[in-house]
């Protein structure tokens, strides 16, 4: 069981030394101009005309704009390194859900025959109703289709693998469509959703996204967790809706 991308943490840090650098360099720049000004009012000031001073209500109001620039650096840097601080607990919060197994929405589940596990999925109908099932492969053709009766409410529905024409498809990720209709002939909505255990952790992404069943999918797909630490889910989306508030706040000043 893999756990996460090994090059996260030298990204996470490599963000965090890219945004110091930035904020370095800028205050530097910031500096030599305003070692400059300082240079050019003494000057000023010492060849003042005694009869036509200089206002000093202007080089007065440069000076507090310099004071605004390097404030406003300093709170991008600030900001920059909270969000590092951040992403680094979302992205340990993430790790905590290795080895769980999640219900999430999707259509897409694995079939192994390899340890006999057919596809499952979790129908959800709003209504009694007969639904169409089709089966696809992740390449697209056709591996299934078939009628099957739908109560209301949530219920599982699995596949064996077996085609129409008894030929056993291959291990992978197969697609599940559905379309149902009521007693009336009305159409029924019936929404889908999978099982699966999360084998990874990719780091790299902002917020992290797990590996399910071979697939990629983000955190917000995730409906409820049947094992593991219950709270890392609540804990992760903490992290990441304060991330996402402090990324928004942070493009208001670049």
């Amino acid at each position: 069981m893999t756990t996460t991308n090994p090059t996260s943490s030298t990204t996470n840090t490599s963000a965090s030394s890219t945004s110091s650098q930035t904020g370095s360099n800028a205050m530097q720049d910031l500096a030599g101009n305003f070692d400059t000004f300082l240079q050019l009012l003494t000057t000023q000031l010492q060849n003042q005309d005694p009869l036509d001073p200089l206002d000093t209500n202007q080089f007065t109001q440069e000076l507090v704009q310099f004071a605004s620039v390097e404030q406003q650096i300093d709170m991008n840097t600030n900001m920059q390194t909270l969000i590092t601080l951040q992403q680094t607990s979302a992205a340990s919060s993430a790790l905590q859900l290795v080895g769980s197994t999640v219900t999430l929405t999707g259509t897409s589940a694995t079939l192994s025959n390899a340890t006999n596990t057919p596809a499952t999925w979790s129908l959800n109908a709003a209504s009694p109703a007969t639904a169409n099932v089709t089966i696809t492969s992740s390449t697209g053709q056709t591996a299934y289709t078939g009628t099957v009766s739908l109560n209301a409410g949530t219920q599982t529905y699995s596949w064996n693998g077996q085609g129409n024409n008894g030929t056993t498809w291959p291990d992978g990720s197969y697609t599940i469509a559905i379309t149902a209709t009521g007693a009336n002939g009305q159409p029924v909505t019936v929404s889908t959703q999978v099982q699966g255990v999360v084998t990874a952790v990719n780091m790299s992404q902002t917020p992290p996204t797990l590996t399910v069943g071979g697939q990629s999918v983000p955190i917000s797909q995730i409906q409820s967790i049947s094992n593991g630490t219950t709270g890392s889910l609540s804990s992760l989306n903490s992290s990441i809706n304060t991330l996402n508030s402090n990324l928004s706040n942070l493009s208001q000043y670049l």
